[in-house]
């Protein structure tokens, strides 16, 4: 199978996105934090040991709880 040409693709990219536009759409661009990468895991890990290890990680994870706990209502 034929591959499509860079300016066909360019076309039908800059086509799909002239109707989103249409129906009153905006582009936007966020970037998040790459959360597989190694020095993602190793702060998420420091993090959660500061959190863990805090005078008040009982009473902060009771908060957690709770506020997470909708289906017990």
């Amino acid at each position: 199978m034929a591959q499509p040409h860079p300016n066909d693709t360019r076309r039908r990219v800059s086509d799909y996105r002239a109707r989103l536009r249409a129906q009153g759409l905006k582009p936007i661009q966020i970037w998040v934090p790459d959360v597989r990468s190694r020095a993602f895991l190793e702060q998420a890990h420091l993090q959660s040991l500061a959190v863990s290890r805090s005078p008040s990680a009982e009473e902060d994870q009771a908060f957690v709880d709770a506020v997470a706990d909708w289906n017990d209502e």
